[in-house]
């Protein structure tokens, strides 16, 4: 016979301080599991604004920008254009907000194959092989025995699914053919006794105690206003009188005389023998304590108060930044470890289905931050001046060879997508490698060598006497510039077209300088193009252009020395001095402009 210990607590309960009682202010220090109902879920989210933002706000989050296809330029094509008609970006949406709702939903692959519960053949898939996506709920799928065979690929998972249909019509599922969401983690099934065994628990069933003490809070201050001012009236022998029926009658008619009458004028006529007085409630403070419950239902959702509201933060030197990098970390983190796991199958017919067989296409998520255009600028410039750093200055001592800096450079801007069509238009030109120096180039080459030091001067940098600098580069295809400024009424055209990018009365010295990326600079046809007339009389009359290349160049050089007369650098090229021409009647020059190497010269004053 087993000894049988017994704990038993005493009775004693305490008036003063509630110790004991329901109301013990330890109470809450004790937890008990309780699952929420389908019908207590579907109640709190369609009737309540703060359970659904919390189910639906980070779904949409991970959703929203996508995913960013790494591959060729058709593939990604194909791959996209799959997603669009099965709606994939919608469908993985729908059944991650029911996955957190519930608990657990799924999407279902159709591929119209007899019998579902054989597993799902990846390699079986052809083009246009998925034919639909199907999103379905635990309350439509109920998960069979779970797996216990630590060799298989769905241990601890149900082994099965079955799905409910029309007319008590039941159809077993293999696990490989649905992509789950099971919204939280449960603790463990066996001990919870979780009566959805197989999937998670719901989201707001962790949240709900914060998000009813915000609500009834935000409720109890909302019949508050309605209290704050309060009438108080003294009447000699009120109670005494009121078992007359008369008396209560021309009472509620005395007063409801006097409330009209002070609403209509602002007096309030009373006996000489009644009290009057006003109390009215201080509602300093109710903001405070509503924020306070605000932010422990952000805590619980794990989502920042700046979203989760909507609203701007408050404070000095409040700008939420922090916070928001965080919820995004955390985002990021559901997509990988949550979202990529569950979608790999999927993604892998996906390929297949728009016939894409290639094992090195991937994706990335792509990021919820989103960089200004100045931030891009700076990134790829940075990136364009680190390149230089690497090829050297074109003497024989590059740490890394040109092509492969190249190769790479190319890579990095394609995957940081700062170059829209790079991809496209290296397939059609190929690499630095693949390429052949053209006639112009070569010639260009020849010229700017006359200009340039020799390779022994190069390396006596250290002792070159600075002198003033003049640098430009000509325009290689002068003939079409030409014959444009012909047609637009131009008669005494610059022999020389070019682009000044220094202009230093300053002596500095000519190897700090460095040298540019390319020697050939080709400025695609189109964009900003604009025609005005320059100096201090107006007598230049130029084509104002833009490019990234030579602003760069230009900031380089004044960072390291160089002095430029004018307050900012506008690339241009002087089409002609002098002369009278109405700018207003000539149409930018919208083509292509390819200009030679950096041409190093000394300041001339003419």
């Amino acid at each position: 016979m087993s000894n049988v210990i017994a704990f038993v607590r005493d009775s004693l309960t305490s008036l003063v301080s509630r110790m004991g009682t329901d109301r013990d202010k330890a109470a809450t220090t004790f937890y008990a599991h309780t699952v929420m109902s389908d019908e207590q879920l579907i109640a709190a989210y369609s009737t309540a604004w703060l359970p659904r933002k919390i189910v639906d706000i980070p779904a949409l989050d991970a959703c929203r920008k996508w995913r960013d296809w790494q591959a060729k330029k058709p593939q990604i094509e194909a791959i996209e254009e799959e997603e669009k008609r099965l709606n994939v970006k919608g469908r993985i949406l729908e059944a991650a907000k029911k996955g957190r709702l519930f608990g657990g939903a799924a999407v279902y692959i159709g591929t119209g194959d007899a019998d579902p519960m054989q597993p799902l053949e990846v390699d079986r898939i052809g083009k246009g092989g998925i034919r639909y996506l199907n999103v379905m709920t635990r309350r439509q799928l109920s998960a069979g025995e779970i797996d216990r065979n630590p060799e298989s690929e769905w241990y601890g998972q149900p082994s099965y699914y079955k799905l409910s249909g029309a007319n008590g019509l039941q159809v077993d599922i293999h696990p490989s053919r649905l992509v789950r969401f099971t919204g939280a983690m449960p603790a463990d099934d066996e001990i919870t006794g979780n009566p959805w065994q197989g999937w998670g628990d719901s989201v707001l069933q962790a949240t709900l105690d914060a998000v009813k003490n915000a609500d009834s809070t935000a409720g109890n201050i909302a019949s508050l206003v309605f209290e704050a001012k309060i009438d108080i009236i003294r009447i000699p022998d009120f109670m005494a009188s009121l078992s007359n029926e008369t008396y209560r009658a021309k009472i509620l008619e005395r007063y409801t005389l006097a409330n009209m009458s002070k609403g209509i004028n602002g007096t309030l006529l009373l006996d000489k023998e009644e009290e009057y007085e006003t109390k009215t409630a201080q509602l300093g403070g109710l903001t405070d304590i509503l924020m306070a419950f605000m932010q422990i239902v952000s805590g619980a959702a794990d989502i920042p108060v700046t979203r989760l509201l909507g609203q701007s933060p408050a404070g000095m030197n409040s700008t939420g930044t922090s916070d928001m990098k965080n919820y995004h970390d955390r985002i990021q983190s559901m997509q990988e470890l949550e979202f990529s796991p569950a979608m790999r199958r999927l993604d892998e017919c996906i390929e297949r289905s728009a016939d894409v067989k290639d094992p090195d296409v991937h994706y990335r998520w792509a990021p919820l931050e989103q960089m200004s255009e100045k931030e891009r600028s700076e990134i790829f410039k940075a990136t364009a001046d680190a390149a230089r750093q690497l090829v050297g200055t074109g003497t024989g001592q590059e740490i890394i060879p040109r092509e492969a800096v190249s190769d790479a450079l190319v890579n990095r801007l394609v995957e940081d997508g700062v170059l829209p069509g790079l991809d496209a238009a290296m397939e059609k030109y190929g690499t630095l490698a693949e390429q052949e120096p053209s006639e112009e180039e070569l010639a260009a080459a020849a010229a700017a060598n006359q200009n340039q030091p020799s390779a022994n001067q190069r390396r006596a940098a250290n002792d070159a006497a600075p002198r003033t600098l003049y640098v430009r580069r000509d325009v290689i295809n002068r003939a079409e510039l030409i014959a444009w400024a012909k047609e637009q009424g131009f008669t005494d055209i610059v022999p020389d077209l070019h682009v000044t990018i220094t202009y230093s009365k300053q002596p500095v010295d000519w190897f700090e300088m460095g040298e540019s990326w390319s020697p050939r600079l080709e400025i695609s046809a189109g964009g900003p193009r604009q025609l005005e007339a320059l100096g201090q009389k107006g007598e230049y009359y130029a084509l104002l252009i833009t490019a990234n290349e030579l602003k760069w160049r230009h900031e380089a050089m004044i960072e390291l020395g160089a002095s430029w007369d004018w307050p900012d650098y506008q690339p241009h090229i002087s089409i002609q001095v002098g002369g009278d021409i109405d700018l207003s009647k000539v149409t930018p020059y919208q083509g292509k402009i390819i200009l030679g190497p950096e041409i190093f010269e000394e300041v001339r004053e003419d």
